[in-house]
C-alpha cells in the first residue's frame, strides 16, 4: 500500500482537490482565518466540500479549529505546527510552477 512509504503517507494527507489550496490560503492569511473568508478565497468550492475538507485536515492534525462560545458562533482556522512544517515544500512547489509554467 502506498501509505506504507513516507512519500505515500505524505500524499495521503494532502491528496485531494482542495487540501493544498486550503492550507496555502491559511498560510498566506495567517495567523487565523474564518470559514467565510476562506470560502471567498477559494471561489469555486462548495460550502459542503470546504466543511468536509477542513474536518479531514483537522483530523490529520494539519490545521487547528478554534471555536468561541458567543452568539453568533465564531470559528477560526489556522495551520498547526504539523501543517506549518509542510509550507517549505509548498513554497518549493510554487517556485517550480513559476519556473516551469
Amino acid at each position: 500500500m502506498a501509505e506504507d512509504f513516507p512519500f505515500g503517507y505524505t500524499l495521503s494527507l494532502i491528496n485531494g482537490k482542495y487540501k493544498m489550496i486550503i492550507m496555502y490560503c491559511l498560510y498566506q492569511n495567517k495567523p487565523v482565518i474564518r470559514f467565510n473568508e476562506l470560502k471567498r478565497s477559494i471561489n469555486n468550492i462548495s460550502f459542503k466540500t470546504l466543511s468536509n475538507t477542513l474536518k479531514e485536515l483537522e483530523s490529520d492534525e494539519l490545521i487547528v479549529r478554534t471555536q468561541y462560545s458567543q452568539i453568533p458562533p465564531k470559528v477560526e482556522y489556522s495551520l498547526s505546527e504539523r501543517g506549518l512544517s509542510l509550507m517549505p515544500i509548498f513554497d518549493l512547489m510554487c517556485e517550480w510552477g513559476i519556473k516551469n509554467r
